[in-house]
């Protein structure tokens, strides 16, 4: 099994890589920002991770994930993305303040007690934030859905939050965006760099930054 460390970046490497067409090298220099450690620092784990087989990396150039780097990101994904909804649907703990605990649990959790909670959650296919969960043979299921940020006015229900940051989510709670949530987007106004949307449960309209909606993936209804 991999270590923690090697587990960070394979994930890292994923995130950052599927932000993309999943083709693009993905550079250096975006690997360190994401995990906070120095370039140098990155670089020689890119040597590792390519002794080890794990990735497809070009010195100076950027590193992609191999098959097997691909498989070894998805089983850390599966294990983050369902060690959350545990923590949120069994322990009801606010998925606002999850992800730090699954980022601790997601390296030290067993197969056989992974499985237990599986079926606990009667097997779902998505995580309190709308991420999908990798199946137990590598599957990742893709829902089609585009940034809030970049779509236009129309009605649309919220499928993924992709930021991470507790005081981000927890805005959101207040706001009554959650993933399932129903909404209309009524006005975009470029100059002020804002959306305006209409919940079916308020009364008056709120309004997000573009910033903010970049992190919202929606589904027209």
């Amino acid at each position: 099994m991999p270590s923690s460390t090697v587990e960070n970046y394979l994930k890292a490497i994923w995130t950052l890589q599927n932000q993309g067409n999943g083709t693009d090298l993905v550079l250096i220099g975006q690997v360190a920002e994401k995990l906070a450690v120095t370039p140098g620092t990155a670089t020689t784990m890119m040597n590792q991770l390519a002794k080890q087989e794990l990735v497809n990396y070009t010195p100076r150039r950027g590193v992609l994930l191999n098959e097997a780097g691909k498989k070894a990101a998805l089983r850390v994904l599966r294990r983050h993305r369902l060690v959350e909804t545990f923590l949120v649907e069994v322990m009801q703990l606010d998925w606002a303040e999850v992800h730090e605990d699954a980022e601790v649990l997601e390296h030290v959790i067993s197969d056989r007690l992974l499985q237990r909670m599986d079926e606990m959650l009667q097997h779902p296919t998505h995580d309190p934030h709308g991420a999908p969960i990798p199946t137990a043979d590598g599957y990742l299921q893709h829902d089609g859905s585009a940034t809030l940020a970049d779509s236009p006015p129309g009605a649309y229900v919220l499928r993924r939050v992709r930021e991470d940051q507790p005081s981000f989510l927890q805005w959101l709670s207040g706001l009554g965006l959650m993933p399932g949530t129903n909404f209309t987007l009524r006005e975009r106004n470029p100059e002020a760099d804002t959306l305006t949307l209409e919940l079916p449960e308020k009364e008056e309209l709120i309004q997000i930054s573009l910033p903010a909606a970049q992190s919202l993936l929606v589904a027209a209804l």
